[in-house]
């Protein structure tokens, strides 16, 4: 391995990092994956899941594969440890590393960051949000065909209102752009304003959407729907919509095909290995997405919209405690549970650590070791439909066994 110091990270004596070669991935036997606990329950799921992991990996290798993990620091943890809350070690080592994984972070009130997972995202330049989203069997829901969801989001990380570019009611800053933009465009913005700056970069889009369809394509998907509100906001989501197609025309046109042309070249008959590429306005998309899911596949938006969509999607098939993410760019990648900090459960070991769980099987496929990956999905389903489930479940499930964090992970693993 080749050597690399940190300030107060403490490397393994054990274990190879992951390498990059003609844009892939090389994944030792024993590759060393940076971890960050998180704040509030960070700890009590992140100990739980890794347990599943771990016992994942055993049984399907045999002992032949290990994850050799690297704990790092981000939030509370990192304040103790490095007086500030993102310290450079972190970057360095995700960067490092290629892959890595998260609980969830907070960000204290008067300190430098807006987000500490804003902040990732944006410094390490992940700039897909990919946030699968599909029911698990056995799963409390508020919907009639809940098994009707199986959805891939990615939404935009870096650009739109996320960028921060914002500036308070009252502020210099505010005041010379208020005063600018009225003398010189002849607007007329109240002078007691908050002033929020929305970019979409034609780069950013296209990168976004170039993952997206070609993750549609090796997985064998249906169709890519263009999710914006470009009938309203017509330079930035509009032209997200534009760039969006103009990637499927001029990179995939064999791969791909459009809505349109379905229609009125194939009697609305998909062609046989065709992507369809579609696009929804974004308030219709939230009402279709409930009332006609099965019409829908993976998805593609910026950065809000996405954020949006991704939770109510969660919602229809048990809340965001049952739904992971990642955040990768063109090979880094983040994994995270997708929830809060939940700091008053802090402790407890009581609340249910599936969303982060379900976040190391996607990083399980992203690194290529698809049968330890599938151990937890169908262990977990078997866990669920035996009713042992932590608070959030049990009390919407009849006759369920309530138990703990620890003892649900314990539970999966028995059930590999």
């Amino acid at each position: 391995m080749k050597e690399i110091h940190f300030d107060k990270i403490v490397l393994p004596s054990e274990g190879e990092k992951i390498q990059v070669a003609e844009d892939k991935l090389v994944v030792p036997d024993r590759p060393i994956i940076p971890f960050i606990e998180g704040d509030g329950i960070g700890p009590d799921i992140m100990r739980a899941a890794q347990g599943v992991w771990n016992a994942a990996v055993a049984k399907a290798y045999g002992g032949s594969r290990k994850i050799v993990w690297l704990e790092l620091f981000a939030g509370e943890k990192a304040l103790q440890r490095y007086g500030e809350l993102l310290p450079q070690d972190t970057f360095r080592a995700i960067e490092h590393f290629v892959v890595a994984i998260k609980g969830p972070l907070t960000t204290p009130v008067g300190t430098g960051y807006r987000s500490l997972n804003v902040a990732l995202r944006q410094r390490l330049d992940l700039y897909a949000c990919v946030r699968p989203v599909a029911y698990l069997p056995g799963v409390p829901s508020p919907v009639s065909h809940p098994e009707q969801m199986d959805i891939v989001i990615f939404r935009e990380n870096t650009e739109d209102v996320y960028a921060g570019i914002e500036w308070p009611k009252g502020s210099e800053e505010a005041h010379k752009v208020i005063s600018y933009l009225n003398r010189e465009f002849h607007l007329h913005i109240p002078q007691d304003s908050g002033i929020g700056v929305k970019p979409i970069s034609q780069r950013a889009t296209q990168r976004l959407v170039r993952k997206a369809i070609q993750y549609a394509i090796r997985q064998g998907r249906r169709s890519l729907t263009i999710m914006h509100k470009g009938n309203i906001m017509k330079y930035t989501e509009g032209a997200f919509r534009d760039w969006a197609y103009q990637v499927a025309r001029e990179e995939f046109p064999e791969e791909t095909i459009t809505e349109k042309e379905v229609q009125e070249k194939y009697g609305g008959k998909t062609p046989p290995g065709k992507v369809v590429i579609k696009d929804r306005i974004a308030d219709s998309m939230f009402q279709q997405i409930l009332t006609r899911t099965d019409q829908y596949d993976v998805i593609a938006t910026s950065n809000l919209n996405g954020d949006y969509l991704s939770d109510a999607c969660a919602a229809q098939v048990g809340g965001l405690g049952m739904a992971p993410g990642a955040n990768i760019g063109d090979l880094t990648a983040l994994f995270e549970a997708t929830h809060g900090t939940a700091p008053k459960y802090a402790g407890l070991d009581v609340v249910n650590p599936s969303s982060l769980i379900l976040s190391g099987k996607m990083m399980l496929e992203y690194i290529g070791w698809q049968d330890a990956a599938e151990l937890i999905q169908s262990a977990l389903v078997k866990t669920i439909q035996q009713r042992k489930v932590t608070y959030d479940l049990a009390r919407q499930m009849q006759d369920a066994t309530r138990v703990g964090t620890s003892e649900f992970a314990s539970a999966i693993v028995e059930n590999m």
